[in-house]
């Protein structure tokens, strides 16, 4: 391999980061007596809640990769462990609209909130140009990622 350039070193750096992100999801799911599948799908929710989109088991299960089935024992899983919630949409009433309960996100928070604090701290630490540089990155490696066939 050639001499490895700053660019290729970012993207060992992201590797490396997601690696360790990846190590501390499966730690949260074992502790929890979770799937890796599970944190992921709780994941999906609260970013969808975050976005304002509205989360049915067929948009988590597209979110994941998962069929119905699949989907299904998922979404009965975390019910049974109290993580997520089903309401029925009120605009629809056929729909039924999942959420992550509180006492899921509070347990994330207990185990991830250091993570997120320190990871925020470092970031205060960039000028807006930095962080703007950072996100665009970001938002471009993700695209990357989520691009491929």
């Amino acid at each position: 391999m050639s001499e490895q350039g700053p660019e290729l070193e970012i993207v060992h750096l992201l590797r490396k980061v997601t690696v360790e992100f990846g190590l501390r999801q499966a730690e949260f799911a074992s502790l929890h007596q979770m799937h890796s599948t599970d944190v992921r799908a709780l994941i999906c929710l609260l970013d969808a809640e975050r976005a304002g989109t509205d989360a049915t088991a067929g948009w988590l299960g597209a979110q994941l990769g998962l069929n119905s089935a699949g989907t299904t024992a998922v979404i009965d899983r975390l019910e049974r462990l109290g993580h997520l919630t089903r309401t029925r949409d009120p605009r629809d009433r056929r729909r039924v609209l999942l959420a992550v309960d509180e006492r899921a996100v509070e347990l994330g928070w207990a185990f991830f909130g250091p993570l997120i604090e320190s990871t925020v701290a470092a970031l205060r630490d960039f000028d807006e140009k930095e962080t703007a540089a950072v996100r665009r990155f970001l938002y471009a490696a993700h695209e990357a990622v989520t691009s491929i066939p």
